[in-house]
């Protein structure tokens, strides 16, 4: 169950950090809102999964699929560049998590 807490975290990541950059700067009521909202049932939900899963594992996988679900939401949605470095250095995060689960008991 330790493992659906975090990614249901994980993808609360990717909402706020989406809707912080559509707040654009907290100056609009909307997308502040849900940036507040996410981030704290975000954390709740890695809280959970912390009980269960150590520290460092949890952690890391938890921003891991922030960091690269806000990469894929600025290329398909927001018009950013899908360069061959920035594809690498996505892959090398995916890579990362991977094994952060596989070396997981």
């Amino acid at each position: 169950m330790a493992w659906i807490w975090l990614a249901f975290a994980g993808l609360l990541e990717i909402v706020w950090a989406v809707a912080m950059k559509q707040s654009e700067g907290f100056t609009r009521l909307w997308p502040s809102m849900l940036t507040l909202v996410a981030m704290v049932g975000s954390v709740l939900l890695l809280g959970l999964a912390m009980k269960t899963l150590p520290l460092g594992t949890a952690y890391t996988v938890w921003t891991g699929i922030g960091a690269v679900g806000a990469f894929v939401v600025g290329i398909l949605f927001l018009g950013e560049p899908l360069t061959a470095m920035r594809l690498v250095a996505g892959s090398l995060i995916v890579g990362g998590l991977v094994l952060m689960k596989m070396s997981s008991t």
